[in-house]
Formats: structure tokens, sequence, C-alpha cells
């Protein structure tokens, strides 16, 4: 992996160069401070909204805001994805090719991160680092300036509230991952186990065809589920990736449930906020909407709405201490199945006449 050619690669994508974005407009010193002083109250105030909501309490200290910009997200980003990434990468590198040939396979790889970075920093407007949520790291909320001004000024968006709504999304992740003391290190056994089962096998490739191809004769979209990735991972692999896509369904769900209850009579303009954003991410440019597929990112935004009608579906059948106990140990997670069939896993929680009902 070359993560210099990802870095130049992400700057090129993330200043907005069609067809992946618009270009953002520096921010100027005023509006950047506005933004700083804005976020640091927002967060302090989500977090306690959010803490009473869910009775999930950091055991760390206070969030922090850090207001970035495109590239700060992107370096972000690339930093975290080299922690976890390099202890694995070496062992990708096949000895046996040519200098040349090796140095054309890093820079492709890395061309292709930088690519995915480079767009989703056109469109992200917060982030929690699940993937460094430890020490000093783990007290940070992320938010990207430029993307949320933009929205502002086009929608005309109060910027009081709509900070505060986002604040409150993000801030969830965080008490999730800093409140449940097994989570932060789950998560990232999970996403360990799934990476080290990658191997650069051809084979693959040639299977991956056979199945997309089964796929579309069934008249389904073969990227719908896990994108490039569900094809190409090898059984083994594609089991801890349903794990890691049950999980996130439930934070996510979680998270936008949470941002509603929490942000009641707060954040009065909520549904034009999330109105907004649902129309912003159907009106993707069609290569847009194909790196979205190619990557999963259409199925991580699915997530939110799978996890959102298992949350409710539970809450229905036992309350909301019947959900709470999704986060007394990783056996007590839904499946990716009883994401989408919540009563499954009511009924392994030994509720069985409660799922009936």
């Amino acid at each position: 992996m070359s993560w210099e050619v990802a870095e130049r690669v992400a700057s090129w994508v993330g200043s907005g160069r069609p067809p992946f974005g618009k270009g953002s407009t520096p921010l100027d010193g005023a509006t950047r401070a506005k933004l700083e002083t804005d976020f640091a109250e927002a967060t302090s105030r989500a977090e306690a909204l959010v803490v009473e909501a869910t009775g999930l309490r950091p055991g760390t200290g206070p969030a922090q805001a850090r207001v970035v910009d495109r590239a700060g997200w992107v370096g972000n980003n690339l930093n975290s994805f080299r922690h976890l990434l390099d202890p694995v990468l070496s062992q990708l590198d096949t000895g046996s090719m040519p200098g040349s040939l090796q140095s054309a396979a890093r820079a492709a790889t890395g061309a292709q991160l930088g690519v995915v970075l480079g767009w989703m920093s056109t469109r992200v407007l917060g982030q929690y680092d699940l993937l460094l949520a430890e020490g000093d790291a783990g007290d940070v909320v992320t938010y990207v300036g430029p993307n949320i001004v933009a929205l502002e000024r086009a929608h005309g968006f109060p910027p009081e509230q709509f900070r505060l709504w986002i604040a409150l999304h993000e801030v969830t992740h965080r008490c999730q991952f800093s409140g449940v003391p097994w989570l932060h290190g789950y998560f990232l056994s999970l996403v360990d186990e799934g990476i080290r089962g990658m191997t650069p096998d051809p084979r693959r490739f040639a299977e991956a065809l056979r199945r997309a191809a089964t796929s579309i004769r069934g008249g389904k979209n073969p990227l719908d589920d896990a994108g490039i990735l569900g094809l190409v991972a090898p059984p083994e692999q594609l089991a801890v990736l349903r794990r890691i896509q049950a999980l996130m369904s439930l934070l996510e769900g979680h998270g936008d449930i949470t941002m509603d209850r929490a942000g009641a009579g707060v954040v009065n303009e909520a549904n034009w906020f999330a109105r907004t954003l649902r129309e912003r991410r159907k009106k993707a440019s069609p290569p847009a909407r194909l790196l979205q597929q190619l990557t999963g990112i259409e199925a991580k935004l699915r997530q939110y709405q799978q996890g959102e009608r298992f949350i409710e579906a539970v809450e229905a059948a036992g309350g909301p201490e019947l959900f709470a106990r999704v986060w007394d140990g990783p056996d007590q997670l839904p499946t990716l199945e009883e994401i989408r069939e919540p009563g499954d896993w009511v009924t392994r929680m030994g509720l069985a006449s409660l799922a009936a009902g």
C-alpha cells in the first residue's frame, strides 16, 4: 500500500473534481473560530442529553470537539487505517513479484483507498473514530467544517440547531464505545479478524464473477450486501463481515434513534434536517452511486434503517429494558439475520411469548 499515493489521490478527489463532488470553499478565520466555539458547546450539551437518554456513561473524560477541513479528515482516517493495516499489509506483499510490479500494485491499492476516502470527505459531516477509540483519541469527536457550513448555507439551516443535531449522533457513538466496557475491544477484534483473512488469491475473483452472474440472473444486485468485498471474501471472512455489518446496523440505528429522542424538544428542525440529507443521498451522480455500491457504502446507509426497525420492534416486544440486553456482552448481540427478523432475537432472549404477541 502506498500511503503517499492514497493521500495525493484523496486530496484530488476531495477537492471536488467531477464527478466525485463539489469543491469546498476554504473557511475564513472568523467562520472557523465560530465553528470551533459552537461545536465545543454543542458536543458538551449533546453528551449530557445522550447520557440521560441512553444511560450509557463514558468511562473517560468529557468529549472534545475538533473541527477539520476535508484534508484534515482524510489525514485522520489515513492515520487510523495505517495504524490498523500496516502490520497486515506486509504479509500481502508478494516478494516473488518483480520490483516494478510490486510498486505498481502498492500504488494501485493506494489510489483505490484514496478515491474512497477523498469522495467520502466531500460527504461526511462528523465522525467518532472507532479504530482509535482509546486513550486521548477516545475523547475526540471530529466535525468537517466546510461540508457543514456548505449545507447550512445551501438550505438555510439554523446553525445552532443543525450543529447540535450532528453532535448528538456522533456523541452517541462515543457513549456506545466508551460506555460499554467490552464493545471497543470486540469491534477491533472483528476488524482484525476480517483483515487477517485477506489474501491476494486470483481464484477468488473468478469465483466472485460467478457469484455476481448468479445474483444478476436472479434479479439481485450483487453489490447490495457488502460491495465488492462481499463478493471476493472467502466464506470465513464473509462470516466476519456479516458480524461487523450486524454490529454497525445496531449502532447506527441506535445512533439515529438516540439522536431523535435526546433532541426531542431541543432540536425542533430535526425532521427537516433528516429529510434534506436523505434527498442529498438520492441525488448522488451515477459515478458516485457506483462508488457507493462498490465500496459497500450503500449497504451502510441501509444499516441505519434496519437498525432502527430492529430497535423499535424489540422495544415494542419488551420495552427499553429488553433492548438494553444487547450491551450485556457479545453473545447478546443480534446476528445480521436477527437484525432483519427482530422476533428471532427476542425469542433467543427467552421471550418467545412476547415475540408471538
